[in-house]
């Protein structure tokens, strides 16, 4: 639940950002809630977790041109480096109660799993290859040019 560094804010089409979410906790547990437009700030259309991750994995290490992300670290800990090509910046999520918005035009990588880890990442569009940068140096050509 802690953000390693900061630098300026990252993000030029809107700034990555941690959220808590709305939690409700009685004697049975937790419930966490995160409803699309309210709380992330756009329609959820597209859900998916990352599991049994060996510790040294490297998950995401791309950007996408239209698409924006909601990270949440359901179990465990890792960390998100994202990255606009003018600032990076490094969270540390490790609670369910918490998560990170990623807009489009930034480059994120998630590291640094802790053993058992969940990642669950929600998504405003429907998976289209079209919509990534996978290389990074094509990544900072395109956003030098929308600058």
């Amino acid at each position: 639940m802690t953000q390693h560094a900061t630098a300026a804010s990252v993000g030029t089409v809107r700034p990555c950002e941690l959220m808590d979410l709305q939690t409700v906790a009685d004697t049975r547990g937790k419930l966490s809630i995160v409803e699309g437009m309210k709380d992330v700030g756009f329609e959820v259309k597209r859900l998916f977790y990352l599991y049994d991750l060996p510790v040294p994995a490297i998950r995401g290490d791309h950007a996408h041109r239209n698409l924006e992300q909601f990270v949440i670290a359901l179990h465990g800990s890792f960390d998100v480096t994202v990255d606009d090509t003018v600032s990076t910046a490094v969270y540390h999520l490790d609670s369910p109660r918490q998560g990170l918005y990623i807009g489009p035009m930034v480059w994120n990588s998630l590291v640094n799993f802790s053993e058992g880890a969940i990642a669950l990442v929600l998504a405003s569009e429907h998976y289209d290859e079209a919509d990534y940068y996978r290389v990074y140096e094509e990544f900072t050509a395109d956003a030098k040019r929308s600058a």
